[in-house]
C-alpha cells in the first residue's frame, strides 16, 4: 500500500508553476470537450473531430498539448492516431469544479427566489 505524502504548505515556487501549467493546459474549452469525449473510451483524431465538429488539425493540436502534459496518451494505429486518457485524476478535478459550480448556481437560485443563501 503506497502512502501519499502531504502537499507542502506553503507551496514551493516550482510546484506553484507546475500547478499553474496544469490549469493552463486544461483551461481551454476545446480541451475540456476533448477530455469529455474521451471519457467514454479511446477515439481516433478523426472520430474526435467529427464528434466535436472541429477540424482534424485543430483536434490534433489540442490533443498534442494534452499529451505533452501527460493527460492524454496517443497511439499510432496504422494511419490513424488513437487517443485515450492517460491521467484519470483529471476527471476528479472536473467533478470538484462542477460541484462548486452546482453550489454557486443553487445559491444564486435561492437568492433570486427571495430566500437567504
Amino acid at each position: 500500500m503506497s502512502q501519499t505524502r502531504p502537499i507542502p504548505h506553503p507551496l514551493p515556487d516550482a510546484l506553484v508553476e507546475l500547478i499553474a501549467e496544469r490549469f493552463r493546459v486544461i483551461g481551454e474549452p476545446m480541451r475540456i470537450r476533448l477530455l469529455d469525449a474521451l471519457r467514454d473510451g479511446p477515439r481516433t483524431i478523426n472520430e474526435l473531430a467529427q464528434l466535436l465538429g472541429a477540424s482534424q488539425q485543430n483536434v490534433s493540436k489540442h490533443v498534442g498539448v494534452l499529451a505533452r502534459a501527460n493527460i492524454v496518451a496517443r497511439e499510432k494505429v496504422g494511419t490513424r492516431v488513437r487517443c485515450s486518457i492517460a491521467d484519470e485524476t483529471i476527471f476528479a478535478l472536473c467533478e470538484i469544479v462542477c460541484g462548486g459550480l452546482r453550489q454557486q448556481v443553487a445559491e444564486l437560485d435561492q437568492l433570486l427566489a427571495g430566500g437567504a443563501a
